[in-house]
């Protein structure tokens, strides 16, 4: 069970790792991370495409590999 769990651990930290590189970047520099706040804000993040298959594939393999990581610790002790 453990070694089952300890694989399902490293193909979602490889899918994380790959879904994230994959993105691609939003900041252009301190006037940009300014300005664009109030971008991300108000909603013109585009919510249909490439971008929004690979932040949803981020979301869902990060949460995954908390959820691993707290049941492996749990199993330790």
């Amino acid at each position: 069970m453990k070694i089952l769990l300890m694989i399902l651990l490293a193909i979602a930290s490889l899918i994380l790792i790959l879904s994230i590189l994959m993105q691609s970047s939003n900041s252009a520099g301190l006037s940009g991370s300014i300005g664009g706040g109030a971008e991300q804000l108000f909603g013109k993040k585009k919510s249909k495409g490439y971008e929004a298959v690979l932040a949803k594939i981020a979301t869902v393999c990060a949460v995954l590999f908390i959820v691993l990581s707290l049941v492996l610790v749990a199993i330790e002790y």
